[in-house]
């Protein structure tokens, strides 16, 4: 189970960051072409949250479920030294939880706005935002915290 959860956890990033990108785009083309805020701008901006929300379950469970966050936790003085270890024990978790509740808050403070132009500005803003912290906390192959595969096989 293990193993799944981490193929699936690699492959729905690649969701989060396409409906995020695909969400910053249509609230910038939005916002600086003036234009009205449609139903299927919401739905972009619903679905880019409900999507992370989706990572963010998967991840809590292989947190749970992680050898490496065990030792991380029963090995704290020591662990907490390896770059490697600890990036996944903490960093990564509260970067992502971070980011995620940006998106949270963003989403639902866009909703609310009472113009076109506020809802585009919002999602933009609190989306970029979170869009910057997920990229440092994924953990890219040439990242100098952790580095893994741009896929993780089954």
């Amino acid at each position: 189970m293990y193993a799944f959860l981490l193929f699936l956890h690699s492959i729905v990033r690649w969701f989060v960051l396409a409906s995020l990108l695909f969400a910053i785009y249509r609230a910038a083309k939005g916002w600086w072409g003036k234009h009205v805020f449609t139903k299927f701008d919401d739905t972009v901006r619903h679905t880019t949250a409900t999507i992370s929300h989706v990572q963010l379950m998967v991840g809590i469970t292989l947190y749970s479920l992680s050898p490496l966050i065990k030792y991380f936790w029963g090995n704290y003085k020591d662990s907490i030294t390896d770059l490697d270890i600890s990036f996944f024990g903490l960093i990564h978790m509260l970067l992502v939880v971070t980011a995620i509740l940006i998106i949270t808050v963003g989403s639902a403070l866009a909703k609310r706005k009472p113009t076109d132009a506020e809802k585009f500005k919002t999602m933009f803003i609190w989306f970029a935002i979170a869009l910057f912290i997920i990229f440092i906390a994924i953990p890219w192959p040439f990242s100098p915290l952790a580095a893994r595969p741009y896929l993780r096989p089954l």
